[in-house]
């Protein structure tokens, strides 16, 4: 790219690439510094020529997002659920996705009296746990995560969000041994080892994503342990891959869980199922 092209010569330049028009709008919106929104800006000034140092920055993004790079990382942000959230390659991007575990999430807590115990198990970037937060200020909510350094990225979310959250390290339910909860949502690694999808997500933490040969090894895990975790009633709710709503149903009933039920996302799919711990066993 030369210093003298206009921005609607980039975002063709970046085009003939490879990339989306999408991704070239928002890496023209990152090199000029500008909000992510403002795609409607970029068509009014597609005449306007690229500096120097504008020029240098796309083009350095546009190569580690050609390098496989999600755009969340090189944006250094993500929105979910009405919310900014710093993202590194030290977390999982929070997808679209998972915005239906919490509206889920979201339904139980409202429908519980008094002040509610909510665990966000495998945080990430704390993206559940600070949606319902933020959508419930009253709720007592505690996250946990075996990464270090994901807590410290959840951690410093919550701070700058001022949403008051107890971070736990710890694998899974291990760091809160001894504390039941009214709810507990996961979105734990559900990826087979060996998926095809695996190699264009390179750049995220492989350990978030698998999990074992069928994906459903932590899942499995999870079902198992957490009635010892929950108050009589509470629930469990897990997101999953496109097609093992069935098997976790199946894991849930076995394993005495009732009102098992999934939630589709918004393209349809059935991408949480959940149950609720019985009253009295």
């Amino acid at each position: 790219m030369t210093d003298a092209i206009t921005l609607a010569q980039a975002q063709r330049q970046i085009q003939a690439l490879g990339l989306e028009r999408l991704d070239a709008q928002m890496l023209l919106l990152l090199a000029l510094q500008r909000e992510p929104n403002d795609r409607a800006w970029l068509l009014g000034h597609d005449q306007d020529h690229l500096a120097p140092s504008v020029s240098e920055r796309l083009s350095e993004m546009t190569q580690r997002r050609l390098n496989g790079e999600p755009l969340a990382y090189i944006q250094g942000e993500k929105a979910f659920f009405g919310l900014r959230l710093k993202v590194d390659a030290r977390v999982l991007v929070p997808r679209p996705d998972t915005e239906a575990l919490v509206e889920w999430s979201l339904d139980v807590l409202k429908a519980l009296p008094g002040q509610s115990r909510f665990l966000d198990l495998g945080t990430g970037s704390g993206a559940i746990a600070l949606a319902v937060k933020s959508q419930i200020p009253h709720a007592q909510v505690t996250a946990t995560d075996a990464s270090a350094d994901a807590l410290a990225v959840a951690s410093a979310n919550a701070a700058r969000l001022g949403l008051a959250v107890s971070f736990r390290q710890g694998q899974w339910l291990q760091a809160v041994a001894s504390e039941r909860f009214h709810l507990i949502a996961s979105n734990p690694p559900y990826i087979a080892e060996g998926d095809h999808h695996l190699p264009a997500l390179t750049h995220e933490p492989i350990t978030a994503l698998t999990a074992g040969a069928d994906g459903l090894e932590d899942i499995r895990e999870l079902v198992s342990t957490a009635p010892a975790s929950l108050e009589p009633g509470g629930w469990l709710l897990l997101e999953h891959g496109h097609d093992q709503a069935q098997a976790v149903r199946e894991l849930l009933s076995a394993r005495g869980f009732l009102e098992v039920g999934s939630r589709t996302d918004l393209a349809g799919i059935q991408r949480c199922t959940g149950g609720q711990w019985p009253e009295q066993r």
